[in-house]
């Protein structure tokens, strides 16, 4: 019988020998592992395009540079998520200095996200913009509650940052962000939107989708009625069993598949 991780053997049971699942690929070379993080980043702006996520200029997805760890690629200012290539990123390190590229990079982006990565070192990528559901529900001022499996991926495991102070623009609230996310997988930044992370592109980009969809399954559960919440000790087994970072990689594969079959000048 083939051996899989536990979060994914729980899920298919037993598998027949020669049966395989995709696993989180390993590099040979820094510069194989940059290209596939590159990749990933430009495959999750264009879902973030094709869900509905961009806002004009705001929202921006990092990762960070397998060689220079200190700093991050992201996507250059002012450009459609819709239109972003692997070639088209920009390479920024903690102090905001351009590394590569030629176009300037988003001011919130860069004090956001040096924050968020200097305070997680395990976070190699955060996802943030302002989705519709996700800015509605945190303007609540309140938690996502474990009223669904989906949203048992984030119980007990989301900050909230309750101290907006209108664009992000100072290094000081960066910070503050950094802190309300504590150690968890996201935080929810009151009128503002969400946040996410991960040990992958495919991950930080998954638990932002899914979160965003969690926020939207709250706000209609709670116009229609009073939800009733799953007990304590079941949400934290949920949890194990759909909030893991392989669970993460792993959910985000048919999206990923399909944005590489219908963008494949991502790839450019």
């Amino acid at each position: 019988m083939s051996t899989l991780p536990p979060a994914l053997a729980a899920a298919v049971g037993p598998m027949p020998e020669g049966v395989t699942l995709p696993l989180p690929p390993t590099f040979e070379t820094v510069e194989e592992e940059r290209r596939h993080r590159k990749e990933q980043l430009a495959a999750g702006f264009r879902l973030f395009a094709r869900f509905g996520f961009s806002e004009g200029v705001a929202g921006h997805i990092t990762v960070r540079d397998p060689e220079n760890p200190e700093a991050f690629w992201v996507n250059p200012f002012g450009m459609s998520f819709s239109q972003i290539k692997a070639s088209d990123l920009i390479l920024v390190d903690q102090d905001g200095t351009l590394l590569s590229g030629d176009r300037p990079v988003n001011r919130a982006a860069f004090v956001i996200h040096s924050r968020v990565h200097a305070a997680r070192p395990d976070a190699v990528a955060a996802a943030h913009s302002h989705s519709l559901h996700g800015k509605a529900f945190s303007s609540l001022g309140i938690p996502l509650d474990p009223i669904t499996q989906d949203a048992c991926a984030f119980f007990e495991d989301h900050g909230i940052y309750d101290d907006y102070r209108g664009v992000v623009n100072e290094l000081d609230e960066g910070e503050r962000v950094a802190k309300a996310l504590g150690e968890h997988k996201a935080v929810i930044l009151k009128n503002h939107g969400l946040l996410t992370v991960g040990h992958s592109v495919a991950e930080a980009v998954w638990w932002f989708i899914t979160m965003e969809r969690s926020c939207q399954a709250q706000l209609l559960a709670m116009a229609a009625g009073t939800p009733q919440l799953i007990d304590r000790e079941t949400a934290l087994i949920t949890r194990g069993q759909v909030g893991t970072h392989l669970a993460g990689w792993f959910q985000a594969r048919p999206l990923w598949d399909q944005i590489t079959a219908s963008d494949p000048d991502l790839f450019d």
